[in-house]
């Protein structure tokens, strides 16, 4: 990354959550039989392909009980201050009759990426957005129904939802410090509408911005290692959270809440893989999670984590099938 970065060759990144498999594609040799991706509109792969008129989706999360077990630990964890904020995932196996490249295709998300018989990623997060030296990070945490009574005042107004926001926007401005100057909070928590096939979701934003040095592009690829995992969906601390990670979930995450992007030659964006369905020799499994605090209600959280489990397409009802 940092020698094709240093001779400004564009190419597609796609980092696992663990590190240990990265995939780093000159555009150029991208074949869209293989890969698909579009990041803010840089794309291989025009819209073309509608879902079908009558959506079926069929999603069998966790149980509450096997939740609550992973969701204790994390308590205790919480409580004896190893960690302030976990996000802890769990896989939702599901049946749909809409491919995986088809859902690529029709998704509404700036982010979309595509690889064939392995996974298709819709994520409405940004990782880190660099141009004219500057280095942009946009974290989400918080999410609600956007048909709800009040919606958008019960979260923001929602006090553990204040406090798991505040968190993580301090680690990534910690974190760009760690590779950037001048690093401040450039809009603090505002909300974005999801597009989901059950209907919209509310999410609140932050943006946090630092000043990268003229040659960044010659070390694109250190600063972005150095930045890894997402803070978004890993914690605070960063490393013990992650340690905490692994002992609740009791599986690798893998290209889930991995990093995916753009660098075209002078600007790079990029995006956190979440709202991702991985193609196992099982069936699909949607992969969702949340941030957890000291303050957080298992039952809520179980309910978000399942929430999370939709397509990015319009709204279907009542012709969509949704069986929880």
């Amino acid at each position: 990354m940092n020698d094709w970065g240093k001779s400004r060759v564009p190419f597609l990144f796609v980092i696992d959550y663990e590190m240990d498999h990265p995939i780093v594609i000159p555009l150029s040799e991208i074949d869209s039989a293989d890969v698909r991706y579009d990041v803010n509109g840089i794309s291989n792969s025009p819209k073309t392909e509608e879902p079908p008129p009558h959506l079926v989706f069929e999603s069998y999360p966790i149980t509450f009980s096997e939740y609550l077990r992973a969701f204790n630990l994390v308590q205790y964890h919480l409580h004896a201050g190893d960690t302030y904020l976990l996000n802890l995932t769990f896989p939702t196996p599901i049946i749909t009759n809409i491919s995986t490249r088809q859902i690529f295709n029709a998704a509404s998300a700036p982010y979309r990426l595509w690889l064939k018989d392995r996974f298709v990623v819709f994520s409405p997060e940004c990782f880190v957005r660099i141009e004219n030296g500057i280095i942009s990070s946009y974290p989400m945490k918080g999410t609600i129904a956007a048909h709800l009574p009040g919606a958008e005042t019960q979260l923001m107004e929602n006090a553990k939802e204040k406090a798991e926001h505040a968190t993580i926007v301090d680690l990534i401005r910690n974190d760009l410090s760690m590779v950037s100057n001048e690093v401040r909070v450039t809009q603090f928590r505002y909300i974005e509408e999801i597009q989901a096939h059950t209907g919209p979701l509310l999410q609140t934003s932050s943006h946090i911005s630092g000043r990268l040095p003229d040659s960044y592009a010659d070390t694109v690829g250190d600063i972005l290692f150095r930045l890894l995992p997402a803070g978004s969906i890993s914690g605070a601390p960063k490393q013990k959270t992650i340690e905490v990670i692994r002992a609740a979930e009791r599986q690798a995450r893998g290209y889930y809440t991995g990093v995916f992007g753009v660098f075209d030659g002078e600007r790079l964006d990029s995006a956190v893989m979440i709202r991702f369905i991985e193609q196992t020799p099982s069936g699909l499994v949607f992969r969702s999670g949340g941030g957890i605090t000291a303050n957080s209600i298992a039952e809520e959280e179980y309910a978000e984590l399942v929430q999370k489990v939709y397509l990015p397409l319009h709204q279907f009802s009542p012709s969509a099938v949704v069986k929880k």
